[in-house]
C-alpha cells in the first residue's frame, strides 16, 4: 500500500477541518482529493505529508507507520499552489536544491537535474531564473524539485489553480503522461472536477473534513452515492419529485418517501418543438454556444428553471427563438431523499 489513512482528525480551534478520514491509495496509483474549499482536503493532505499533525488516527507512508515522523523522514514530495521557487536560483539550482541539503557530490546532483529536466521538457532552461519563464514551466520545474530527492509518495496542492484555462489542461495531460512513465504514488488536491476526471485513478470527494465517496472517476459520476457527489461532480439540475415523468425504470425511493429530489444531468434531457409521450412543456429562456453542444435555459409551466445541454447536430437551434414553447423530457435521473437530520 502506498499510503494508508486511519481514522484521522484534525481540529482548528471549534472547526473539524479532518473529521475520522480513513482511505488507501494504492501503490503507484494516483488519487484526487476533490471537494470545495473548507472541505478538508488540503489538510488531509498536509497531515500526510507531516505539515500538520494529526489529533487522532495513524497514517502509514509505503508500509511503515508515518503518524510521529518529522516531514523530512517521511520522504514526500509536496508542490505548492503558488510554485515556492527560490526567484534569485536559476533553474537548475532550484532543482538541485533538496539534492545539495543531502550533500550529494557534484557530479551525481549535475547528472540528476539533467535527468529531471529532460523528463520535465526544459532542456535548455536551467540557466533561467524564475522570472523567466511562463507559469506553467515554473509549475514543472516545482515538480522537478520535487521529484529531485526519489520521494516515496508525491503530494501536490492544487498546482494548477493559478494558471489560466488552457495551460491548466496542458498541465493536466502532461502530469497524466508523467505519472504513467514515473509510477510514484501521487495525492493532487483540487477543488476543479474536470481536472480530477482527467487525471486521476481514483477520485475521493470530501465534504465538511469526511469522505462521501471513493471511486473511479466513472463510478463517481455514473454512480454518486450521495446528492452532494451528484450536485458537485458535474452539472445538475434538481427538481422536487412529480415535475418530470421519470424514466424507466422508476426509483423505489421517489414512491417509499413524500419529499424526494430528482436529480438529472443536463446531457440527459431531451427537447423537441412537438408533444411527444412523457414530455411536459417549458419556455426558452436562454440559449448558450458552448462548441459542439448548445446549452438550453428552460422554465417550465411552475416556474422553475432547467438546463438541457444538446449536440448541435441533434437539432436546428439557428430556428429557435427566445420565448418559444417547447418540450421537454428526461432520459436518465436519480432521486435522493434530502437529509434533514443537520
Amino acid at each position: 500500500m502506498g499510503i494508508r489513512v486511519a481514522n484521522v482528525s484534525k481540529r482548528f480551534g471549534d472547526f473539524h477541518a479532518v473529521d475520522s478520514v480513513s482511505v488507501d491509495v494504492e501503490s503507484g496509483s494516483l488519487v484526487a482529493l476533490l471537494g470545495p474549499s473548507g472541505s478538508g482536503k488540503s489538510t488531509l493532505l498536509r497531515l500526510i505529508a507531516g505539515l500538520e499533525q494529526a489529533d487522532t488516527g495513524r497514517i502509514w507512508i509505503t508500509g511503515e507507520e508515518a503518524t510521529e515522523r518529522s516531514v523530512q523522514d517521511r520522504q514526500v514530495g509536496f508542490v505548492f499552489q503558488h510554485f515556492a521557487l527560490f526567484k534569485h536560483r536559476t533553474v537548475r539550482q532550484n532543482v538541485a536544491f533538496g539534492l545539495e541539503l543531502r550533500q550529494w557530490k557534484r557530479e551525481a546532483i549535475r547528472r540528476r537535474v539533467d535527468e529531471l529536466l529532460d523528463l520535465v521538457q526544459l532542456q535548455g532552461y536551467g540557466s533561467r531564473f524564475p522570472s523567466q519563464l511562463s507559469g506553467g514551466q515554473r509549475q514543472r520545474v516545482a515538480l522537478a524539485r520535487a521529484l529531485a530527492v526519489q520521494p516515496r509518495v508525491l503530494l501536490l496542492d492544487e498546482p494548477f489553480s493559478a494558471l489560466d484555462a488552457k495551460v491548466r489542461k496542458e498541465l493536466r495531460a502532461w502530469l497524466r503522461n508523467l505519472h504513467d512513465e514515473m509510477h510514484v504514488t501521487t495525492v493532487i488536491v483540487t477543488h476543479d472536477q474536470e481536472e480530477a476526471m482527467e487525471v486521476a485513478d481514483k477520485i475521493v470527494v470530501m465534504n465538511e473534513g469526511r469522505i462521501e465517496q471513493i471511486g473511479t472517476p466513472a463510478e463517481i459520476y455514473d454512480h454518486p452515492a450521495t446528492p452532494f457527489v451528484m450536485g458537485f461532480v458535474g452539472a445538475v439540475n434538481v427538481l422536487p419529485s412529480g415535475t418530470l415523468p421519470l424514466p424507466e425504470p422508476g426509483n423505489p425511493a421517489a414512491a417509499s418517501d413524500p419529499s424526494p429530489q430528482v436529480f438529472i444531468r443536463p446531457h440527459d434531457l431531451e427537447l423537441f418543438r412537438e408533444q411527444q409521450q412523457g414530455t411536459v412543456p417549458a419556455r426558452l429562456r436562454r440559449l448558450s454556444h458552448l462548441g459542439r453542444d448548445v446549452q438550453a435555459e428552460l422554465v417550465l409551466a411552475d416556474g422553475q428553471v432547467i438546463t438541457a445541454q444538446i449536440p448541435r447536430e441533434r437539432m436546428n437551434f439557428s430556428a429557435f427563438e427566445l420565448g418559444d414553447r417547447l418540450h421537454v423530457r428526461s432520459r436518465e435521473a436519480r432521486t435522493f431523499v434530502p437529509d434533514y437530520s443537520i
